[in-house]
């Protein structure tokens, strides 16, 4: 696999290790000041920044579930870990390590689909009809149902994707007969801001559409996801009733990052 720039892979997976397990504590921190099970929560480490080795440790680690930007860095990935686990005997704990739970947490184009749907478990960002057409019927191809969150603009930013709150229920009627896509919550990103706290409205406003939307549309224990909050704000997400936070930068902090653009 790659090698990090500077410092030994072990170092390497000291510092994320230690870092993982701060991201941990903090979410448990946040989850129980609202009497909520930490284990309700869901972290994926978004890798964009970060090389193979950083992934693998990852993997020793016990985080399998994996956050990638851009289709094609998350399906060339996706295909070495895959066959360097297919071929090398990696064991934590007496067994081998299982393979990545990928979600594409980026912005999707519909010309990607094809490529995406075979190695991705979640796809996070879905915000309008024409996609969500496309993946169920490259899904139908691939005889698979394909999990989704649809994206929400909650902040109301326009430079931001994501469905206005208001669209909501009306995109969840029209892609209601899909049979090869499966709608398993909504997805919003706040403002970037120095204050975290003020991200707090746009959470909670994307709490309240999941409400609104399982109850109007009489949606069951799949429809169950809400994933919110980033390294700068994760902690304020948990209070606001997050159950998935994508953590890039808190976990990766002291060691080299890789330019992938």
């Amino acid at each position: 696999m790659e090698s990090p720039a500077s410092g030994s892979t072990t170092d390497m997976k000291k510092i994320i290790s230690a870092n993982l397990s701060k991201v941990k504590e903090r979410i448990a921190e946040a989850a129980e000041r609202v009497g909520r099970d930490p284990n309700e929560v869901k972290l994926i480490a978004v890798t964009k920044s970060v090389g193979l080795d950083a992934i693998r440790a990852l993997l020793e680690l016990g985080q399998t579930s994996l956050g990638e930007n851009r289709v094609q860095q998350l399906v060339q990935r996706a295909g070495i870990i895959s066959e360097q686990l297919s071929r090398m005997p990696i064991l934590l704990h007496g067994r081998q390590l299982p393979e990545p739970d990928w979600h594409m947490i980026g912005h999707l184009q519909r010309n990607k689909v094809k490529q995406l749907l075979p190695v991705v478990g979640l796809i996070h960002s879905v915000d309008n009809l024409r996609l969500v057409e496309e993946i169920n019927n490259r899904a139908q191809k691939l005889n698979k149902v394909q999990d989704i969150l649809i994206e929400v603009n909650c902040s109301g930013e326009p430079q931001k994707f994501g469905l206005p709150v208001a669209a909501v229920g009306h995109f969840i009627d029209q892609i209601s007969s899909l049979n090869f896509v499966r709608v398993r919550g909504l997805m919003t990103m706040a403002a970037m801001t120095d204050d975290p706290e003020t991200t707090r409205p746009t959470f909670e406003r994307l709490y309240e559409v999941f409400l609104e939307t399982k109850m109007e549309f009489r949606l069951g224990k799949e429809f169950e996801h809400l994933s919110m909050g980033m390294s700068q704000d994760y902690q304020i997400a948990v209070e606001s009733g997050a159950t998935i936070v994508r953590i890039g930068t808190a976990l990766f902090e002291g060691i080299p990052r890789q330019d992938n653009d």
